[in-house]
């Protein structure tokens, strides 16, 4: 007896009616919908040849929804992500890059200014730490 069992979680679909999840189910009852709908409305209007093309035309979308899968995105998410990076959030993008090393020595510059010797690499956030920290040092907490 074998039994079979997905490396990742995340990849496992329960299975509902005719091996399909729930989602592709639906979705293929949809597809099959629009394409009798189709059918019986249009098949006096124009030949059966054109029907037949715009059943399959009209079914496509609703069965490919049911079983689009990128990058782990259902298609109703990836057409948002699409739609919003391409549309919404399209143009130039500027990348402005922050030097925290330079603003730190920077600082530490304008602090010693005047002092025979400084180290520039310390702003004074950090001085003003070491200072409380090497007060504190031997002193022993009270117990209330």
């Amino acid at each position: 007896m074998e039994i079979k069992i997905n490396k990742e979680i995340k990849d496992y679909h329960e299975s509902m009616f005719f091996g399909l999840s729930a989602r592709q189910f639906v979705c293929s009852a949809l597809a099959v919908g629009a394409a009798v709908g189709t059918y019986f409305g249009l098949r006096d209007i124009v030949g059966k040849e054109v029907v037949s093309w715009l059943c399959v035309v009209l079914a496509a979308p609703f069965a490919a929804a049911g079983f689009f899968k990128y990058n782990g995105m259902t298609f109703e998410k990836f057409a948002v992500a699409f739609i919003r990076s391409e549309f919404l959030a399209s143009g130039k993008r500027l990348f402005e890059s922050e030097n925290i090393l330079l603003k730190i020595y920077e600082a530490g510059r304008n602090e010693c200014k005047g002092i025979h010797y400084c180290s520039p690499m310390r702003p004074k956030e950090v001085l003003r730490d070491a200072k409380k920290a090497g007060s504190n040092k031997g002193r022993k907490k009270k117990n209330s």
